[in-house]
């Protein structure tokens, strides 16, 4: 990478979830803000003239309730669409997309994270994200979908339900690096081609002591998802 590459605040966002805090893995915002760096991300990238402009004119902004105006369908984490006429965005200090309500939904995504007892939990996160993707689709919209999982690749980890610690042992509570391989082969066979796009964050984290986080593959990640942008924003343009 070199000195001018661009700065992808979706991958900052997800690091600082774990690193040097503690992770509580039913906080359901933490997916929400995961998901709305995708849109700043594409706006910065500036390879899609109709997204930026669409943007800067506020003609299309991110709903955070991730609802479109009378239809009924499961919530996303990060819905992007066409802004109801007559309807204020709201700009918020730090973003360049703003906020509101939508008619239409462009660009539909959904974040998981599997920190541990991934093999456990891979069925029921398979079931939600094949149904969010048919959601996205609900009125006749054919928005691109888009997909982020993080999966830990750490030798140890330790969750919190109130003030309870349950470490992994890598007997009765496997660890992730035990699990973590097989929960990326199922999800990549079994679910990915139901998304335009399906990026996977290899990680590592304890979530205990000073909370340490690292990237797998911090190259290669970056790489992945610079392309996934790209893609992203090459196909808004075909598609809208």
């Amino acid at each position: 990478m070199s000195r001018s590459s661009p700065r992808y605040r979706l991958l900052e966002r997800f690091r600082n979830v774990f690193e040097g805090t503690q992770y509580r893995h039913r906080d359901s915002s933490i997916g929400d803000s995961i998901a709305i760096e995708l849109y700043e991300d594409l706006h910065s990238l500036h390879k899609s003239p109709k997204l930026v402009s669409r943007i800067e004119n506020h003609e299309r902004v991110i709903n955070v309730q991730n609802l479109r105006q009378g239809v009924k369908a499961r919530r996303g984490d990060g819905t992007f669409g066409e802004l109801i006429p007559g309807e204020d965005a709201l700009a918020l200090p730090g973003f360049k997309v703003a906020r509101g309500p939508i008619a239409t939904l462009e660009t539909g995504g959904e974040v998981k994270i599997l920190a541990k007892a991934m093999i456990k939990q891979i069925d029921r996160v398979m079931t939600d994200l094949g149904n969010q993707v048919r959601h996205f689709k609900r009125k006749g919209d054919t928005p691109i979908g888009v997909a982020v999982v993080g999966i830990n690749w750490s030798p140890g980890y330790t969750s919190y339900e109130g003030d309870r610690a349950w470490p992994t042992d890598g007997r009765k509570y496997a660890h992730p690096i035990q699990e973590a391989a097989e929960a990326e082969s199922r999800l990549r066979e079994q679910i990915a081609n139901q998304f335009d796009e399906f990026l996977i964050l290899r990680f590592r984290a304890t979530n205990a002591g000073v909370f340490p986080f690292e990237w797998i593959d911090y190259r290669e990640t970056f790489r992945d998802y610079g392309a996934i942008l790209t893609r992203i924003s090459r196909e808004y343009e075909r598609r809208f």
